[in-house]
């Protein structure tokens, strides 16, 4: 029985102490590390190319509102999955700044890279097999350029009797 009285005065004060000291939610501001991870997942639709983090909003009104929306929704609970879903909701995946990593969207980003690779990779080997071509005519080249060399002497040779019998 005293074991019950103990349990009980101990529950007692448990919920004593939970009630004199609530917990209070995290309040979000534009400075906090979770409110970067949100905000910086989106574009700015202004047309700076950054993303609502980092645009400044002293030249960007569109990010002032937006920012002001992501810490009252993150202030209510909306965690930043929620929050993704209900602006690819409006928005759509435009107004990602990474593409999700299914589909064709994730296709559609990876493919250029993947085609200035291939063209890269390409390029390489026809440039190698000019290379390879221009070295085999110009040992053809050498040995005419022999020839003629030899050539040369001997008419330089014949120019120069015909100048002596002369002067």
């Amino acid at each position: 029985m005293p074991r019950k009285v103990y349990t009980a005065i101990l529950l007692a004060l448990i919920l004593v102490q939970a009630a004199a000291f609530p917990v209070f939610a995290k309040e979000f501001d534009y400075k906090s590390k979770e409110f970067k991870a949100v905000a910086s997942q989106f574009s700015c639709t202004c047309g700076c190319g950054q993303d609502h983090y980092e645009c400044d909003p002293n030249t960007c009104n569109l990010t002032v509102e937006f920012k002001k929306d992501l810490v009252d929704m993150m202030n209510k609970g909306m965690d930043k999955d929620e929050i993704r879903a209900y602006y690819i909701g409006i928005y759509g995946e435009e107004i990602l700044t990474a593409p999700e990593k299914e589909g064709f969207s994730l296709t559609a980003w990876v493919l250029p890279f993947v085609a200035l690779g291939g063209a890269g990779t390409a390029l390489f080997f026809v440039i190698r097999k000019w290379v390879k071509r221009k070295g085999q005519a110009s040992g053809q080249i050498e040995e005419t350029t022999g020839q003629d060399e030899v050539e040369s002497e001997i008419l330089s040779s014949i120019i120069d009797e015909e100048r002596k019998k002369y002067l």
